[in-house]
């Protein structure tokens, strides 16, 4: 192994792909069991490598030195081998830093919570204390006191007040925080249904940081995206790609999941890897490649407004798969979303639906067509954004035509009632509104306009 990750669960990683942009060398992903740490790094049997979950703090003592900036947040995950002596650095302190002002949240003098007790606990508190935040408070699953817990600790030789709360406290206590990073692994790949806190009683939370990156967007982040905020910044950084959204709202949560951390400690990773400056415009880019790549593009929208039709080109024009909602559900039920309803009724039909969104959450890189319903069920929605921007692909009313094969809408004056019903929700659901033209290449290029994509 000359580069690489160590961790003890890997499979959410993008960590191998983003390496392999920033250059040319071989990074590997391995997964080391807790009791072979110690032999793996003292085997030094590496040039460079990265340290995640649940080792930046267990690795310290196996090092000959450690960076002073890594020593005062207590956490390393950059490790570089230089003729035999082992060096540790800590990188994750810078990309979490980027992310934090990437997301225009200004936390000086604003109290901050850091969800979590782990090595990237204390980095949050580094990131954020650099940044002027404070007070800044550790919310545990248990408050016991700082020195009976080692491990909550706040970095050495910082002067900004720290005490450590459980979470029912922290929403009784500290309603009035402005700023929560979430250092857990609640809501990570596989188990995306976690969330970590509850949200509601937070009236002054301007701005949300999990520094989870897949899903790109997990429920903390979709949470805080929908929430609007008593003392808010007034921004909107809730859209995946930054660029899009609910326009115009004013003080809404600014919430950013960790792929750019990812992708800027990576990069700084490799500076120390091969002693080195990297040019940041390649972090942009590999940032635009890396989420184009990960990110679904699901369609929302009308019965007969051009899901499918749009989905599949923009599916051949990008390289990605194609899925459709429905037709899932025809082969795996085996009958299609009519006949279900006929037969059945609407409610067996959403509950079937439901199961379908559910299981594509942790989907990545595909285009879906949904069901004209699809939204009309939150779960769905928040399933279907974990990994995708949602497009409504909207289409004038009289553009829309009934069919047989809709039984909700296989008339005027149903299609009509839909409609009505329908299109607040769908404007409510979406990152972004299209308006979908009869031209489906034209239609499919305001989207690719849309997401930066031509």
């Amino acid at each position: 192994m000359e580069y690489g990750l160590i961790g003890e669960k890997l499979g959410h990683s993008y960590s191998k792909e983003i390496h392999a942009e920033i250059g040319d060398y071989n990074y590997e992903l391995k997964e080391i069991p807790r009791d072979e740490l110690e032999s793996f790094i003292k085997s030094r049997d590496f040039k460079g490598i990265n340290v995640t979950i649940p080792y930046k703090q267990a690795v310290i003592p196996l090092l000959d030195y450690v960076d002073p900036a890594a020593l005062k947040i207590g956490a390393v995950n950059t490790v570089v081998n230089r003729e035999g002596k082992l060096y540790g650095y800590n990188t994750d302190f810078i990309g979490l830093q980027k992310l934090i002002l990437s997301a225009k949240i200004n936390p000086k003098g604003k109290k901050t919570l850091i969800l979590g007790t782990g090595g990237t606990s204390k980095t949050a508190f580094a990131a954020a204390e650099s940044l002027g935040a404070s007070p800044i408070i550790f919310v545990s699953r248990s408050a016991e006191s700082a020195e009976n817990k080692p491990s909550l600790e706040k970095p050495a030789d910082s002067s900004t007040s720290a005490e450590i709360v459980n979470y029912e406290q922290a929403a009784e206590l500290h309603s009035d925080a402005a700023l929560i990073i979430n250092t857990t692994p609640c809501g990570m790949y596989p188990k995306t249904e976690g969330c970590p806190i509850n949200l509601e009683p937070f009236e002054k939370l301007e701005g949300v940081i999990d520094v989870i990156y897949n899903p790109l967007r997990t429920n903390l982040v979709l949470q805080a995206q929908k929430k609007v905020s008593a003392g808010g910044n007034g921004l909107n950084g809730g859209h995946l790609s930054g660029s899009h959204g609910n326009r115009g709202r004013r003080n809404a949560v600014s919430a950013k999941g960790g792929l750019y951390m990812l992708v800027q400690q990576a990069v700084s990773a490799s500076e120390f890897f091969f002693d080195k400056k990297i040019n940041p415009k390649i972090s942009e880019r590999i940032l635009k490649k890396i989420q184009g790549q990960k990110q679904n593009i699901v369609l929302i929208g009308m019965p007969g407004s051009g899901k499918t039709t749009v989905g599949k080109v923009l599916s051949r024009v990008l390289g990605k798969d194609f899925l459709d909602t429905d037709k899932i559900i025809e082969e795996k039920y085996g009958n299609a979303p009519s006949e279900i309803i006929r037969e059945k009724g609407e409610q067996a039909f959403r509950d079937i639906e439901s199961q379908v969104c559910l299981e594509l959450q942790n989907k990545t890189g595909a285009v879906i067509a949904t069901g004209g319903g699809a939204i009309l069920r939150e779960e769905n929605v928040s399933a279907l954004k974990k990994n995708g921007v949602l497009i409504f692909l909207d289409r004038k009313f009289e553009n829309i035509r009934p069919t047989r094969d809709r039984p909700l809408s296989d008339s005027k004056d149903k299609l009509a009632e839909v409609f009505k019903t329908r299109y607040p929700i769908y404007c409510g659901a979406a990152d972004i509104h299209i308006r979908s033209s009869e031209n489906v290449r034209r239609t499919v290029d305001g989207i690719l306009r849309a997401l930066d994509l031509q």
